[in-house]
Order: C-alpha cells, then structure tokens, then sequence
C-alpha cells in the first residue's frame, strides 16, 4: 500500500456539459501560431511544424472570476477552442486521431505578454509566460457528438469586440494537430490541447469582462479580478 508524505493535491477536474461527470486533466498542450493572421501579427506567417508549449494541469479556471496575476502588467487573452481527449497513443495517425477525441470546450490563453517577451529576446522558455496559476480559464466540455466546432470563434471585452476568426482557417486541423502532438508525447485520457488563437490579442486589467465563444461549442465569460 501506497503511504503518501502528505495528502495529494486534489485532481483537476472541467464539468462535462449535460450531466453530473467532470473531465479529470492530465496535462494542456497548447498550439502556437496557429492562425495565419496572428502568426503575422506575433512575427511569422509560415506554415512550419505546429509548435506546442504546456500549462499544469491545475492552470484550469471553472466559474465567473480569474485573478489577474503577479508579476506582470501586461496580461493578454487569447481565445482559443479546446480538444478533450479520452484516449491517446504515440505516433497517431492523422486518420485515426479524431477517434481519440472526448469533447471540445472553450478557452482562453492567458498570456504575461511582457514576460514572454523578455524571453523571447534572452531566447529563454515560456513557462512563466504561460504557465502561471490561473492562466487557462475554460467552460464545460462538450462530447464530441453534441458539438460541432466548425463555424466562428471570437472574443470581445467590455461588450467590444477584439478577436473575430473562422475555426476552418486553423493552419494545422485538430486530426493534424493530434498527430503531431502524439510524435513529442504519447497522449492519453485526460489531455486538453489549446488549438490557437486568431489575431486581435491584447491586454485586459482588473474590472474588465472577458467573454469568449466558438459557434457550435458555447460560450465562455469571466470578469478578471
């Protein structure tokens, strides 16, 4: 029998829409760059290999309030449809990888964008960036057969709009971005996988109203505190 040196932390867990069950997270792959507009906006416009980053799995935020966090004035949002996988596997095919797929929810990508940068420039990792508590707020997760994300995916603050993009105008498909995910890591139940952000990324402060939606999935909104 397993004695732990203390009480385990609680499993993270998303509300799966429609019912009483939770999603448990194992870990959040993220896709960088995945939109052509916001690729050119952050710099690039190519379509090179999907780079992916993480966020612990306890980076998940569930209800109406998200702190905004320490050690940065520059915090920006960047809304992005989520992947829930109930299965995985190394090296999946793209033909198989859908097969994999538990449902889709909505996110948001927080970003401490000054610290990004400074990484950037030191060519230092992203994790403080991107990583930080609280930095993946998301709405319940629709199954996969209940949702149909294929339509528009936006975001506006204070009721004005910011980012406005089609999910169809992904560079890389959800059964590509799976694919190429499962040749770095040998995914499993419990995985999110942030798909990527169309342009309009900027930043947002304490007070603000953050509410973000994919056409066919749901909807998405919080108040930054």
């Amino acid at each position: 029998m397993t004695h732990f040196a203390f009480p385990p932390p609680a499993q993270s867990t998303v509300p799966v829409e429609g019912g009483d069950s939770v999603f448990p997270v194992r870990r959040i792959l993220c896709v960088g760059r995945n939109y052509a507009a916001h690729a050119r906006e952050m710099g690039a416009d190519t379509r090179d290999p999907p780079f992916f980053f993480a966020k612990p799995a306890d980076a998940v935020v569930i209800g109406d309030q998200v702190p905004y966090p320490v050690a940065t004035h520059e915090l920006h949002h960047e809304i992005e449809l989520v992947v829930a996988l109930k299965s995985g596997g190394a090296n999946i095919a793209v033909e198989e990888a859908m097969g994999h797929v538990f449902g889709y929810a909505v996110g948001v990508d927080l970003t401490r964008r000054d610290l990004q940068a400074a990484a950037k420039a030191k060519s230092h990792p992203w994790d403080a960036a991107k990583g930080f508590d609280a930095s993946a707020p998301i709405s319940a997760i629709v199954p996969a057969d209940r949702a149909h994300p294929d339509g528009a995916i936006t975001l506006s603050v204070n009721g004005q709009p910011r980012q406005a993009g089609q999910v169809a105008a992904m560079i890389w498909t959800i059964p590509e971005i799976i694919a190429e995910a499962s040749k770095l890591w040998t995914l499993a139940a419990g995985d999110l996988i942030f798909t990527g952000t169309p342009e309009g990324v900027a930043a947002i402060g304490r007070g603000d109203r953050v509410e973000g939606a994919v056409e066919g999935v749901g909807k998405l909104t919080f108040t930054v505190v």
